[in-house]
């Protein structure tokens, strides 16, 4: 990687674990809105300095989000996977591929992040999942989709 691309991937991380702490009474929960996560779309546009940034930021705010090695080592793989899938669905050349690849990501973060928190809180797979999905909804397919949108555009217009 480029001196560009690791500046890239270091501001994703930090936005990224500065949005979960920031906002920790809503990103460490089985029903949770994490912000952050309309990060995770922009691998669509940027690549693998966000698939790294994303992963990179979710490890350090899971070590602070306190529920333990399972959250740390499980949203990371949750958010490595989604972002990559994403990238690679968001630059296929067909109509809606980037709104597919952010319904790609949710669910990925939704079934990984889920199926654990269910776990750690002790309440059925479904509750899980659906904390997540709606949570991620709102982050990833709205927000993350808007942002990827705006910032295609603004760079085409450059």
């Amino acid at each position: 990687m480029d001196t560009r691309k690791v500046a890239l991937g270091s501001v994703i991380a930090a936005m990224y674990a500065a949005g979960v702490v920031f906002l920790a009474p809503i990103s460490f929960s089985i029903l949770q809105v994490r912000l952050a996560d309309a990060l995770i779309p922009l691998s669509i546009l940027f690549g693998a300095p966000v698939v790294w940034g994303v992963a990179l930021g979710n490890v350090v705010a899971n070590v602070y989000g306190g529920l333990g090695y399972i959250d740390i080592v499980g949203g990371t793989i949750a958010n490595l996977l989604a972002a990559y899938v994403g990238w690679k669905i968001g630059t296929r050349k067909f109509r809606g591929a980037k709104f597919a690849a952010t319904v790609a990501q949710n669910l990925i973060v939704s079934s990984v992040v889920g199926s654990y928190l269910a776990m750690i809180f002790s309440v059925p797979l479904e509750v899980g999942f659906l904390g997540i999905l709606l949570g991620s909804t709102i982050s990833m397919n709205v927000i993350g989709y808007i942002l990827t949108l705006a910032i295609e555009k603004t760079r085409l217009n450059m």
